[in-house]
C-alpha cells in the first residue's frame, strides 16, 4: 500500500464511479458516515460500560466508580444468583 501513487488512486476512483454510478455515490458517503458514528458511539458506549482506568502523571492507576459499583454488583457464580434454583 505504500507504492500507491496518485495515478493509482485516480484509477481506483474511476473504478468505484463506474461500478456505483454517479447518482449513488452521495448515498453511498452517507451510509459509510452513519456506520461509523454508529460504531463510534458502541465503542463509547461499551469503554463506559466497562470503566477505565483513569492514569495520572505520576504512573500510578486509580479505578473510577464505575469499576467499584460493577465488581460489586456483579454475581460470582450462578449460585450466588437470587432466582437459581438448585
Amino acid at each position: 500500500m505504500a507504492n500507491l501513487q496518485g495515478w493509482h488512486l485516480l484509477i481506483l476512483l474511476a473504478v468505484i464511479l463506474l461500478l456505483f454510478g454517479a447518482a449513488k455515490l452521495p448515498a453511498l458517503a452517507k451510509s459509510v458516515g452513519q456506520s461509523a458514528r454508529v460504531f463510534k458511539g458502541e465503542m463509547k458506549a461499551m469503554k463506559d460500560e466497562n470503566g477505565t482506568v483513569d492514569t495520572p502523571a505520576d504512573g500510578t492507576a486509580t479505578s473510577t466508580p464505575a469499576d467499584q459499583t460493577a465488581s460489586a454488583s456483579t454475581p460470582k457464580s450462578p449460585a450466588d444468583t437470587p432466582d437459581s434454583k438448585s
